[in-house]
């Protein structure tokens, strides 16, 4: 936690690389003339990418990155590429790799070395290219530069060609002891070692009677956590279980009214769109519950035969009441459907009351993606009038198996509601997790968009100040080893950044996410 990485950007920030590339590069390598400033700016200073290394607040190891071609090894031994044994497509330069003496105990060059390579791959870039000092080789080895070409320099400066790719990384003694991203992001979930290993089992027929099996526990593990009467799975994420959903909306006369205070209600709207469905749209701020009162008066206003909600919008941390949806429901008469992506294995659910309702296996149930499924209460006939894939009524005729299954998905998400046999100790988990971080990022001055008597424990949405960037900050914590969610259209658009608590994650590293968005902001 002593060392903090992040691109450079401020004034500060930068006049101390500058201090430190020429105490590198002028002072202990003989590269460039001393000045009086003490300082050294580099020639291609503004087109550089600085990733830099924090002590203590202040600046103690960096390396600049560069894609404009020519490089400037380029112009030393030709074009890098007529060098390189293998073939590369987008590669990119390295510069003025440095770090303060006292700090070369390898730490800080790991460090730097992991967040150069989470850069990379983050970027396209299939290789990196160097002019490592012939002073430092064991050390570039051990982060997994190779080398290549000619000697480039002087008798007193001499320079090797190298390159770094992401393989060369992991066999060297930095990608060994590199460890896995942290992930706080919603999806995709991290997966338990039980969970892989039910992934990586021979497959076998899904009209066998091991299958059977497998689906008829994985089923009665959803209905027994959500109290619904059925449930069908399909092969396909959350969008495939949504579209089956508006297909069965789709059959009933009259009008729907669908709510939409975040991107996922809006996606509800582009499914019926597409069901070419009569609708209204009961739309509010993003952030905000709906009112009981609203959605009354919103019902007496039309005659309407369905109502379609999500029940956590993920794009806002909102939790909207499905017990207000179902009585108001009930009492008005309407169809409730209800899109539970993000609430399912989040927090408790009880479907009574729902018409239909949509989940997934890879965010709350932390399985693999591809596993989708959708509950039913009340016995639900074929239809000609539907594809048949899209057809939940062949799904419920066939018992669960009307079409080729993968036994590996379905075994892995039998594995994962193991976990779910004390539902409640999952659901305080998260809930703990989601209030440290909560209170800790409150404390240091941020703001969480839903306020938590409407939030779900699931997910934290930070409003990021104007003046700083949640796409800058988001990178940064990915430099450190932190995935958090960020580069999604809506999150950019409003300069928010997501803190997902589905995964578990361990108090140490929780500690050291705080700890990173107190220095990062």
């Amino acid at each position: 936690m002593n060392f903090i990485y992040k691109i450079a950007e401020t004034y500060t920030e930068y006049e101390q690389i500058h201090k430190l590339n020429y105490k590198t590069f002028a002072e202990e390598i003989p590269q460039h003339e001393r000045n009086e400033t003490h300082m050294l700016v580099d020639k291609f200073h503004h087109e550089n990418t600085y990733i830099i290394c924090i002590f203590d607040g202040r600046v103690i190891g960096m390396i600049a990155i560069r894609s404009k071609r020519p490089f400037s090894l380029d112009g030393k031994i030709g074009e890098v590429e007529q060098h390189l044994p293998f073939r590369v497509k987008n590669p990119v330069e390295i510069r003025l790799l440095a770090i303060e003496q006292k700090y070369r105990n390898g730490r800080a060059f790991l460090g730097i070395a992991q967040a150069l390579i989470r850069y990379c791959l983050r970027m396209g870039y299939d290789a990196a290219l160097i002019s490592g000092t012939m002073r430092e080789q064991k050390l570039y080895g051990q982060l997994g530069f190779s080398p290549f070409g000619k000697l480039t320099g002087t008798k007193d400066a001499e320079f090797q060609p190298m390159y770094l790719t992401k393989e060369t990384f992991e066999l060297a003694v930095a990608g060994r002891l590199s460890k896995p991203h942290i992930n706080f992001l919603p999806g995709p979930a991290t997966i338990s070692e039980d969970v892989q290993k039910a992934m990586l089992i021979q497959p076998f027929s899904h009209r066998s009677t091991e299958f059977e099996n497998v689906l008829t526990y994985v089923q009665k593990g959803l209905t027994n956590l959500t109290k619904a009467k059925y449930v069908q799975l399909l092969q396909g994420t959350g969008t495939l279980a949504n579209d089956v959903v508006a297909a069965q909306l789709s059959l009933k006369d009259g009008k729907g009214l669908i709510l939409a205070n975040g991107e996922f209600g809006f996606r509800l709207v582009d499914h019926a769109e597409r069901f070419g469905m009569e609708y209204d749209i009961l739309e509010t701020t993003w952030g905000q519950p709906f009112k009981n009162e609203e959605i009354i008066d919103q019902l007496k206003m039309g005659h309407y035969s369905w109502l379609w909600v999500v029940h956590s919008e993920t794009s806002t941390g909102i939790l909207n009441e499905l017990s207000m949806l179902q009585s108001i429901c009930s009492t008005n008469n309407v169809l409730l459907a209800v899109d539970c992506v993000s609430s399912i294995g989040t927090v408790p659910l009880d479907l009574k009351g729902v018409a239909f309702a949509s989940g997934v296996s890879g965010k709350g149930f932390c399985s693999y993606t591809g596993v989708s499924f959708v509950f039913h209460n009340e016995p639900i006939p074929k239809s000609k009038r539907l594809p048949r894939y899209l057809d939940l009524g062949t799904y419920a005729e066939a018992e669960g198996i009307p079409f080729s299954q993968s036994s590996n998905l379905v075994s892995s998400l039998a594995a994962a509601l193991q976990e779910y046999e004390d539902p409640n100790k999952v659901f305080a988990s998260i809930q703990e997790r989601s209030s440290i971080i909560r209170r800790a990022v409150e404390k240091m001055g941020f703001t969480i968009l839903a306020q938590e008597e409407f939030a779900t424990p699931a997910i934290l949405t930070l409003v990021i100040p104007k003046e700083f960037s949640s796409k800058r900050l988001g990178d940064n914590l990915f430099l450190n080893g932190f995935n958090v969610h960020y580069e999604s259209t809506y999150l950019c658009e409003r300069n928010w950044l997501q803190i997902s608590c589905m995964n578990n994650v361990s108090n140490q590293n929780l500690d050291k996410l705080i700890h990173l968005l107190s220095v990062l902001n």
